[in-house]
């Protein structure tokens, strides 16, 4: 995920009320480095802009806190790290970093937020990338190195001064990158805010990673997963109160050279990115959804074509689905009944 300067455009409120048609508020916006969608049901359109204004000042705090290579708590940890110290973190933070940390334990180390370095080295901490194959010899060394998740602990060196814990690294070459997490948690803050303010339908979109709250009117929030290759929707299915979907793919964040795709999209156990795989797309629900939706998506999109089922149950997802570097859909039987596939000639292959 690329952290851009936030840059709002207002479509029009389309409050149908006066023409006997139910209200639904719409506004778009651009953060973490891709479109910001928000829709709102069922209220008048003063009150939904407050709530959607609300969100969306969210989210630029949250792109503040969270940039990877701009100046950022974040980066702030990353330069303390580099040094082999520790630096004050507030309990918000901490919170999503040991979320993390849990994430990656159970991911067997295939989500892995630590490995910043290894995207800088691929060029994709720059919110406009060129075309380049990191050397060899340094690529090699990075990947030696094994920066995990694990390697951060947290301690009170800083209490006394600051009021907050510290986090350092026993691994000087960790660098954050939290990309695969902040717009999932940003989603699930989203909902917060909503329900703190009464509002209980609404549908909000970051980049693909969409989370449903209520419906909309008498029917559920329909939504299109995008295909990897042709312009529209591969499939639709219904989300219901409290899902979320996430995709992660090859064709957002790449470059091509000599005929080869490079996504940001990097396998830590060898430090290049994933081959072989062009979308995975999830199903989550809960509290959590959103933060789900983002970070379980990333292991079984990494795992690839082989693994891809083993990875969905160590995340303990049952909605699945995979898109091979040929185009075929692999997916399982519980995603299968949720999706109308708009392509009525693709390969599709279902599991258990």
């Amino acid at each position: 995920m690329t952290f851009a300067s936030r840059t709002f455009l207002l479509l029009a409120a389309l409050a149908l009320s006066a023409c006997g048609k139910e209200p639904l508020y719409q506004e778009e916006g651009f953060v973490f480095g891709t479109r910001v969608e928000v829709s709102i049901y069922g209220e008048d359109e003063i009150r939904a802009r407050k709530a959607v204004a609300s969100i969306m000042q969210e989210f630029q705090r949250l792109h503040d806190l969270l940039h990877a290579w701009k100046p950022s708590a974040l980066s702030d940890m990353n330069t303390a790290f580099a040094k082999g110290k520790s630096a004050p973190v507030t309990p918000e933070l901490e919170a999503m970093l040991r979320d993390a940390i849990r994430l990656s334990e159970q991911s067997g180390g295939l989500f892995n937020p630590a490995i910043g370095g290894l995207i800088k080295l691929w060029g994709f901490h720059a919110d406009e990338f060129v075309a380049v194959q990191p050397g060899a010899r340094q690529l090699a060394a990075l990947v030696a190195a094994q920066p995990q998740m694990r390697d951060i602990y947290f301690d009170n060196t800083s209490l006394k001064a600051t009021g907050l814990l510290s986090a350092g690294s026993r691994n000087r070459t960790v660098q954050l990158d939290l990309g695969g997490y902040a717009k999932g948690y940003a989603l699930d803050r989203a909902a917060i805010l909503l329900k703190q303010q009464g509002i209980h339908n609404a549908l909000i979109n970051i980049g693909g990673n969409v989370l449903a709250l209520g419906a909309h009117g008498s029917r559920s929030w329909r939504v299109g997963i995008q295909h990897p290759r042709k312009p529209g929707p591969l499939a639709t299915l219904e989300l219901r109160d409290g899902e979320a979907i996430g995709t992660s793919g090859d064709y957002q964040r790449y470059f091509e050279l000599d005929g080869k795709r490079y996504c940001h999209l990097i396998d830590p156990r060898n430090g290049q990115p994933v081959q072989g795989v062009q979308a995975v797309t999830v199903l989550t629900q809960g509290t959590r959804a959103g933060v789900l939706s983002d970070a379980t998506s990333k292991p079984v999109f990494i795992a690839g074509v082989g693994a891809w089922r083993a990875a969905a149950q160590r995340m303990q997802l049952n909605e699945v689905l995979l898109i091979d570097a040929d185009g075929t859909v692999h997916l399982t039987a519980a995603m299968h009944k949720r999706l109308e596939f708009a392509d009525k000639n693709l390969i599709v292959k279902s599991v258990d």
